[in-house]
């Protein structure tokens, strides 16, 4: 679904069996030429951008798989870019490159949809290990989205899997790709207790290189967005020294 919402946004038809493209987008010279050598050695095809214009403009006419992006762009930085590039359908992976390790940053970025962070400088293999992670999780999260699922129907609450819609309390509620997940999981399991590390895996994937951290963060994103009172939360209980647990009114 990413990479043909990726597709449909510059207007092609997608060839499911091209060469995965990624996208380097980032100011520094230097940096983009050394992660383009690891990431073509592994067979990928890179195109690089060095300011968030450009980068627009390439995309239209040549849709990226996946696309590693740093945040202090020149012109407009790269949650400016996220949001222009989400406005226009595009659901492309995104994997932020950053020198600032503020839990402020990752947490807007996450509310965008990134998929990951990782902090500059860094190893250029670990990278390239983190680019295959992410693209094997949205080959994986396509894969599902060809098995039928049915709507959640609870007292305050709706769930639909096919729309990736939610209503609570009367209202449609906007979720970043992973609080839905992270709410769907729950739900279809509800008064099942689930540690933060299966929230993790089941989520974000095995993979995932950030720390349970994360969860906390969604989880209370997703408390603010369908619970009545946040701060006495109803449908996402903590379970005290364990996880959480999905509680249907």
């Amino acid at each position: 679904r990413r990479k043909l919402s990726a597709l449909r946004f510059c207007g092609i038809v997608p060839n499911m069996n091209k060469q995965r493209t990624i996208y380097i987008i980032d100011d520094e010279t230097t940096l983009r030429d050394v992660v383009r050598r690891y990431l073509e050695r592994d067979s990928y095809r890179v195109i690089e951008a060095s300011t968030g214009p450009q980068a627009l403009a390439l995309l239209r006419v040549d849709p990226a798989d996946l696309i590693l992006l740093d945040v202090m762009l020149p012109e407009i930085d790269g949650f400016l870019l996220i949001r222009q590039l989400r406005a226009l359908g595009s659901d492309v992976p995104i994997i932020m490159l950053t020198s600032r390790s503020d839990e402020s940053d990752r947490i807007a970025g996450f509310e965008l949809g990134v998929d990951d962070y990782v902090i500059k400088p860094f190893s250029p293999r670990e990278l390239v290990a983190r680019v295959k992670a992410v693209l094997r999780r949205a080959q994986r999260n396509t894969e599902r989205e060809d098995e039928p699922e049915r709507p959640l129907q609870f007292k305050t609450l709706q769930i639909d899997p096919i729309k990736r819609t939610v209503i609570a309390h009367g209202g449609v509620v906007t979720l970043t790709v992973k609080e839905f997940d992270l709410l769907w999981l729950m739900a279809r399991s509800p008064q099942q207790v689930f540690t933060r590390e299966q929230l993790l895996n089941r989520v974000w994937g095995y993979e995932f290189y950030g720390d349970e951290s994360t969860v906390t963060v969604h989880i209370r994103r997703l408390r603010e967005k369908i619970e009545r009172d946040p701060s006495h939360p109803a449908l996402i209980q903590t379970v005290w020294g364990v996880g959480y647990k999905f509680e249907p009114e």
